[in-house]
């Protein structure tokens, strides 16, 4: 047999996965990936639970937002009621401020008429005196005039006299 590039190839080839065995290479390229492989699965259990928690915190939020909304809508019903409450009790006030209003126009009215019937008959009453006392004065004569003033006199000493 004949030595030849293909055979010292061949050899050398042999003499190389030899020495990767006795140098137990093939056991640390497993030892490695298997390694690498549990990094792996760490990881990816890793990834899950916190994927897992995100979920559980979405949630909780999901359910603390609709509580919110369920609130802010319970509020905003409730404001809407004392809205309408109020409205309705300012409506009730003008109303009565109106009333109270138009009562009081009314009993000023009355009273101007009122105050307009005294002036009036005042005036009746001083224009009545007047006239009565210009035709007495017109009717009497001193004679008559002397004559009432005794009379008036002897009254006075009769009652106190």
């Amino acid at each position: 047999m004949t030595i030849d590039a293909t055979f010292v190839a061949l050899i050398a080839l042999a003499l190389f996965i030899g020495l990767l065995i006795y140098l137990k290479v093939p056991a640390m390229i497993t030892k490695a990936l298997d390694e690498r492989a549990a990094a792996i699965g760490k990881e990816l259990a890793e990834a899950r639970r916190l994927r897992e928690e995100a979920q559980a915190l979405y949630r909780e939020y999901e359910a603390r937002r609709a509580a919110a909304e369920g609130e802010a809508k319970t509020i905003i019903d409730a404001a809407k009621e004392q809205a309408a409450a109020l409205t309705a009790e300012a409506r009730a006030e003008h109303a009565q401020s109106l009333e109270r209003r138009r009562k009081q126009a009314e009993e000023r009215i009355v009273r101007a008429g009122q105050q307009a019937e005294a002036d009036v008959r005042a005036a009746a009453a001083d224009a009545a005196i007047a006239a009565a006392e210009k035709k007495l004065r017109e009717a009497m004569s001193a004679d008559a005039q002397s004559a009432l003033i005794n009379q008036g006199v002897a009254e006075l000493q009769q009652k106190f006299g």
